[in-house]
């Protein structure tokens, strides 16, 4: 008999940190009915001015289109659309495009490792909490690169490393104790947010990430710390 984490992977409460794309999709299908109160409450609602802050960074123009991948229930997509700027929601978990469904944004289903757009088709990319659940975050950075147009920007916002130390301890309490405590409480599935903590405890510091992100062939990388650190934004541009 397998363990209490092993039993949750396999009936799809949580991904393993190998990030197998089912796993994340049946996830995420489970915790969309809640999953932006839940992300209110975590976040003691910071959600929204992480939200405007990657909108300002892609700084789209009106009539520009953009593609907003892991959008989710589109609750992203609705902010970069602001402003004349057609936004389109991409995510392959149907059950969070579901939980959209009214918001007034174009939607698609789709991979971040292998989106269903043209090469060269968007004039920018967001992706916001997304790529740290991508089991291969090179192999979509690549893709996104491939459907920008040039000059075309990529917005990447992803917690990320607390630049002060003392209070990258507490954080990390927060993230391991807490977290799931209060997910408990609010989410429609509480052990997604265990595995939530787990991959941000896992996923690289703003620094490596900008060194990935160049690699995948982008350019002018530069990142922005939101919060102290707890969200960095990173910003490229295709040559």
């Amino acid at each position: 008999m397998g363990d209490r984490g092993e039993n949750a992977h396999r009936t799809g409460l949580r991904a393993g940190l190998d990030k197998q794309p089912a796993d994340v999709a049946a996830m995420f299908d489970r915790v969309a009915r809640r999953y932006d109160v839940t992300n209110t409450v975590l976040s003691a609602g910071l959600d929204a001015s992480w939200r405007r802050a990657t909108r300002e960074a892609l700084g789209a123009r009106p009539g520009q289109t953009v593609l907003d991948v892991a959008a989710g229930t589109a609750v992203s997509t609705v902010e970069l659309a602001a402003g004349g700027v057609t936004a389109i929601a991409c995510d392959f978990s149907q059950g969070m495009l579901r939980a959209g469904a009214s918001r007034p944004v174009p939607k698609v289903a789709g991979d971040a490792m292998a989106l269903p757009l043209a090469d060269e088709s968007v004039d920018g990319v967001v992706i916001s909490f997304g790529l740290r659940n991508v089991a291969d975050p090179d192999a979509a950075l690549r893709e996104f690169r491939r459907v920008t147009r040039p000059g075309g920007t990529l917005v990447v916002c992803e917690f990320s490393s607390p630049t002060w130390s003392p209070f990258r301890t507490v954080y990390t309490e927060y993230l391991m104790k807490a977290l799931p405590r209060i997910a408990r409480a609010v989410s429609s599935n509480p052990e997604a947010y265990v595995y939530l903590a787990e991959s941000i405890r896992a996923w690289p510091d703003q620094a490596e990430l900008a060194g990935r992100v160049q690699a995948a062939g982008w350019g002018d990388v530069a990142w922005q710390n939101l919060t102290g650190g707890i969200v960095a934004l990173h910003r490229a541009h295709r040559a």
